[in-house]
């Protein structure tokens, strides 16, 4: 009876970690306790995120601080007050590498145990937030830079999106 309790409560303890629980990539450990998702701040880093490629705008629930990087128009776009704004000019998707297989499940959801949004990286959290890569002056350290990677410049102190041609940069 007393493996049945130990062992209960070890389940119910991994469950809670997990529907809060901080991720840190290429790191040990998050900075802070305010962060969902965070990255190395190496100063030799050269890797961003990327974003999803779509033709066209995504379906399903959309919700405000959305990301691609729309093909059809070649150009970084964030969904705010229920508009698709541009982040980039029109780059060149030609490197991207179309991905044919069918999709399955809803994405995968951090920092709650459950979101209305409709995404293949969703961010939820009521206080926490996500601490994007930290690259120094991506236009000149990032060789091979992939349409749609997203980072931020520690040189500029900016938001940084690469339209596939050029690196866009956001105060």
């Amino acid at each position: 009876m007393k493996n049945i309790r130990n062992i209960s409560i070890a389940i119910a303890l991994v469950i809670f970690n997990s529907f809060f629980a901080q991720v840190a990539i290429g790191k040990q450990a998050v900075d802070g306790n305010s962060t969902v998702l965070d990255f190395n701040n190496v100063s030799e880093n050269t890797k961003g995120l990327i974003l999803p490629a779509t033709s066209g705008f995504p379906t399903g629930t959309l919700v405000n601080g959305t990301f691609i990087f729309d093909v059809t128009d070649k150009k970084v776009k964030v969904y705010e007050n229920d508009v698709w704004k541009s982040l980039s000019d029109a780059g060149n998707s030609s490197a991207i590498m179309a991905n044919s297989s069918a999709e399955t499940g809803k994405g995968v959801i951090m920092g709650e145990a459950t979101s209305s949004a409709d995404g293949v990286l969703v961010l939820e959290s009521q206080n926490k937030a996500m601490i994007l890569p930290k690259i120094a002056t991506p236009h000149l350290n990032v060789k091979n830079p992939y349409p749609g990677m997203m980072c931020y410049d520690t040189a500029s102190k900016t938001l940084a999106v690469f339209d596939g041609s050029v690196w866009n940069y956001w105060k």
